[in-house]
């Protein structure tokens, strides 16, 4: 519908004005006539397009703009706008005005019997009908053009080869191409043929950039978990047990010639290291082998030598990584068996793989319709857990709530299978059947929600009746022709009018206030739809595609004029059930929707992935059903605080707009003493030094001078509650060694030194005894980085949290590159020894004589004497140990920043033999988890 305010021509803002003039220097002297700009909903990619297009018109009044849209809703916001800012535009296909705008679909209509004979037609073009042709043709006629392709993600789907021929043929034109899409969404073809038709991106802004900016309003992602209907859980529980029967049979003596976990062993474990590394099992074989990895999480193999447990390995077997792993043993074995016991193991898991949507071919598993699936995405619970959040919402909000249901379709299919006879009806899941349970719940009727479809427009009667006397308002002629059709329980009102005219009127009938529900679909209530006074999304949708999500959520997060205050919470309802292996899909679908979409987490800090929902979150396994009623009752407490939001995301302060790959890393043993806020760590590099010379320290001696006595150095005492922390080994954390550390800031009075010399002594032999700080490790891999020419900055870029718990988070600032390669080279760093190309050292356990020390002297000698007495080695990262230039890089870095050590070839026998007597170590014992983290 047109924007209520188009009438007013709003100052440009920053973003607008950036990508004008990035616009302005891609077509200067037509040096780049091809645009791509990436702008997502609400951040005014319609002005844009029309601010380039007066530009033009200014500079050549015989200019013509050709605008496409997807739909009419679209269609009718370019030509109200363009009006508003004084353009003739209209949607006449003559092309008689300054701006004409159409849809994609009046272009694409296609003559059928031309479609019928694909093997004499070589262009797109002569498939057309002969107005579609007309059309083209009037547009490649144009002697000055501007083509404008809105949300131009859509010709990637339908019309990508026919306006491919149109740029063609228009080549001289000015095109813009605007999409709220990512990039990094597109990939294989659509990604290739972007990047043809629009070569690279010439401007882009985030969602959290213009939420910064004030143009976007503050909001949450927030989600609320719900369990099948109990109907539902017993078909499920019914479903499951065949799947469940043939796991317990797996561990049965004589289930084939060669049990499972047999194979199991005999193909991830016993091969890895004799005959191949597991990290070339892994690249050659991923799926397969994380689903072995998680096998051994669960007690069920052995860990295979060199493997690393990564976040993604650490949960239950998924049904996926058993069919996986069946269908390896399958095909490899029992398949080319000619016993009749494979035969008849065969035959058994054949049967069972249906019940968790799979299938065995005679080219292996395959994966079939899920019956599952649907009763998890359709499930009756998922309205009545949307009548809880709207309450709360309202309870929340009062008069200012307004919450738009979106669904996938108006109603569901018409053919249920069989099996789910007395579980879901054909109504399941549909937009009317959540209606249906809004009006049934007193807390929620009283909002008069209303449907709002593209066939239908429905409600309680009494609400229809006074949505007709709302129109009557606006447009009595309209309103004379409207008639209420009651129902049992829902009534409609779809006479007189079609979709492209009560979509406006209930819209506007929802800013009024008149209803606080609006139930609608994706497709009508989405891409196009504005509704300023939003407050509230509920996603009850099953589309996981980037372009999706962030159109969903672009309805909620437009600002109001009349709320300056506004703050919006997007809600997704997940159905999860523990009674069936595939029980998790719908939480699977959460994951997909929230890669790559940025929230903001408990910490204030804007990344993308479930995590920014719940810190608890794992992308990997939902959380257990025994805690949803927290879980959703801790949500509901975040939606009612909405200043809290509000402030959590810093309106107006100052940001890059880069998103940062970042590392979050939990040691087994922290060497921080635990923190009560964030801590921001400064690396610096170690006082002592230990190597074949002896241990060599740059602190001071104690002074054995004759002084008044001074009380001595306090360690590291009230390190929790620091805000900066610099030097990472004065924050060792073991007893009173600290304190002892720094006794060379003393002064030691008394005839006799010997003991506080001794202890000084022994002091930085402990030293060298612990693990290295991660943060230590951290600067040696940026600077081995940065001295490759891998990264354009080191470790002065370095940007390091300490969480309370012990979590370290570390992010290298710099470009986006910079960030990807060293979170992934920090992470192998610190990770066990896998098939790294090199190796490197550090000298660690100094051991000198146990006698005492009883002059400055000779607690020299001492040091000097000291010998290391272990050499603990490490994976050189693989971008660092692609060649031994590299290499020499990184153990320059290594040694500055974590100690003396060697390097070593793992391609040379001295290497290969201390790889394969290192493997599967794991000095840090770490786990890591990888973020993307806006800033």
């Amino acid at each position: 519908m047109p924007d209520p305010d188009a009438s007013v021509v709003a100052p440009l803002r920053i973003h607008q004005r950036e990508a004008l003039e990035a616009l302005a220097d891609a077509w200067r002297d037509d040096a780049q006539p091809r645009a791509w700009v990436v702008l997502p909903p609400g951040a005014g990619k319609t002005r844009v397009g029309i601010e380039a297009v007066a530009a033009e018109v200014r500079e050549h009044p015989d200019t013509r703009a050709v605008v496409l849209a997807p739909n009419t809703a679209i269609q009718s916001q370019w030509i109200a706008e363009a009006r508003a800012t004084g353009l003739d535009a209209s949607d006449d296909k003559a092309l008689t005005s300054t701006l004409t705008c159409l849809t994609y679909q009046s272009l694409a209509v296609f003559d059928s019997e031309a479609a019928d004979d694909d093997d004499s037609v070589q262009s797109v073009v002569d498939r057309l009908h002969p107005n579609g042709v007309a059309l083209f043709e009037r547009i490649r006629s144009q002697p000055r053009l501007v083509l404008v392709l809105d949300e131009c993600h859509h010709l990637l789907e339908v019309w990508g080869r026919l306006l491919a021929e149109l740029l063609e043929a228009v080549d001289r034109a000015h095109v813009l191409a605007l999409t709220a899409t990512p990039p990094e969404s597109l990939v294989g073809e659509q990604r290739a043929l972007v990047d043809r038709l629009f070569g690279t991106i010439r401007y882009r802004v985030s969602v959290p950039a213009v939420v910064k900016e004030g143009h976007l309003a503050p909001f949450d992602e927030l989600v609320w978990l719900t369990t099948p209907t109990p109907t539902e859980e017993d078909w499920l529980t019914t479903e499951a047990v065949r799947f469940t029967e043939l796991t317990t049979l797996l561990t049965t003596p004589g289930f084939g010639t060669v049990g499972f976990y047999a194979w199991l062993t005999a193909r991830f474990v016993e091969p890895v290291p004799a005959t191949v590394t597991w990290a070339a099992l892994a690249e050659r074989e991923p799926e397969l082998c994380d689903a072995a990895l998680r096998m051994h999480h669960a007690g069920l193999l052995a860990l295979p030598a060199g493997a690393r447990l990564r976040e993604e390995h650490r949960h239950a077997p998924t049904a996926d990584d058993w069919v996986r792993l069946l269908g390896d043993w399958l095909l490899r074995h029992v398949a080319e068996s000619d016993d009749p016991a494979d035969a008849e193991v065969l035959a058994t898991v054949r049967a069972a793989l249906p019940s968790v949507g799979y299938q065995w071919t005679r080219r292996g598993v395959r994966r079939g319709r899920s019956t599952v699936d649907r009763v998890l995405a359709r499930s009756y619970a998922k309205p009545g857990a949307a009548a809880q959040i709207i309450a709360s919402e309202h309870a929340a909000l009062g008069e200012r709530a307004r919450v738009l249901v979106l669904c996938d379709h108006e109603r569901a299919s018409a053919t249920v299978p069989v099996t789910l006879d007395g579980v879901q009806d054909a109504e399941a899941g549909s937009a009317l059947a959540a209606l249906e349970v809004l009006l049934a719940d007193p807390s929620t009727a009283v909002l008069h929600p209303t449907l709002v479809t593209g066939s239908v427009v429905a409600a309680a009667e009494p609400t229809l009746h006074d949505l007709v006397a709302f129109v009557a308002s606006r447009d009595p002629e309209l309103a004379a022709r409207l008639r209420v059709e009651g129902g049992s329980s829902v009534a409609t009102c779809s006479s007189g009018w079609t979709s492209r005219t009560w979509v406006a009127h209930v819209t506007a009938y929802l800013e009024a206030g008149r209803t606080q529900v609006l139930v609608g679909t994706r497709g009508l209530l989405g891409e196009g739809w504005n509704a300023r006074s939003v407050s509230t999304l509920i996603d009850l949708t099953t589309a996981t595609t980037l372009t999706a999500v962030v159109q969903t959520r672009g309805r909620a997060l437009r600002t109001d004029p009349s709320w300056p205050d506004k703050v919006a919470t997007n809600w997704t309802v997940v159905c999860v059930s523990e009674a069936h292996p595939k029980g998790d899909n719908d939480w699977v679908r959460l994951v997909r929707k929230h890669q790559g979409f940025h929230g903001i987490d408990a910490d204030g800090d804007i990344v993308d992935g479930v995590a920014h929902i719940d810190a608890s979150f794992s992308p990997f396994a939902p959380p257990p059903v025994a805690s949803f009623d927290a879980l959703n009752a801790r949500m509901l407490v975040t939606a009612a605080d909405r200043d809290a939001i509000r402030e959590a995301w810093q309106v107006g302060e100052p940001y890059d707009d880069v998103t940062l790959a970042s590392l979050r890393v939990r040691a087994a043993s922290p060497t921080l003493v635990p923190v009560e806020k964030v801590v921001t760590v400064v690396p610096a590099a170690p006082t002592w030094r230990l190597g074949p010379e002896g241990l060599i320290t740059s602190v001071p001696l104690p002074d054995t001078s004759w002084r008044t006595p001074v009380a001595l150095a306090a360690g590291t005492a009230g390190a929790s509650a620091a805000a900066t922390v610099a030097g990472p080994w004065a924050l060792l954390a073991a007893g009173g060694l600290g304190a002892l550390a720094t006794l060379g800031q003393a002064v030691v009075t008394g005839r006799d030194h010997t003991s506080v010399l001794t202890s000084w002594v022994r002091a930085q032999v402990a030293l060298t005894s612990g693990t290295p700080p991660l943060e230590a490790v951290a600067a040696a891999v940026a600077d081995g980085l940065l001295a490759a020419g891998l990264t354009s900055v080191g470790s002065p870029a370095l940007a390091i949290d300490v969480h309370p718990g012990g979590e370290y988070r570390f992010r290298l600032v710099g470009t986006e590159a910079d960030a990807e390669v060293f979170a992934t080279a920090l992470d192998e760093a610190i990770g066990p020894v896998g098939a790294p190309r090199y190796v490197v050292s550090r000298y660690t356990a100094a051991s000198l004589p146990d006698r005492p020390i009883r002059t400055r002297r000779g607690a020299r000698a001492a040091l000097r004497a000291a010998r290391a007495t272990g050499e603990v080695w490490h994976p050189v990262p693989t971008v660092l140990g692609r060649n031994a230039t590299l290499a020499g890089h990184y153990l320059a870095a290594w040694r500055t920043w974590v100690g003396e050590g060697r390097l070593l070839a793992a391609a040379k026998p001295e290497g290969a033999g201390v790889v394969a007597a290192v493997s599967g170590e794991d000095p840090f014992a770490a786990t890591t988890v990888m973020r993307r983290t806006w800033s």
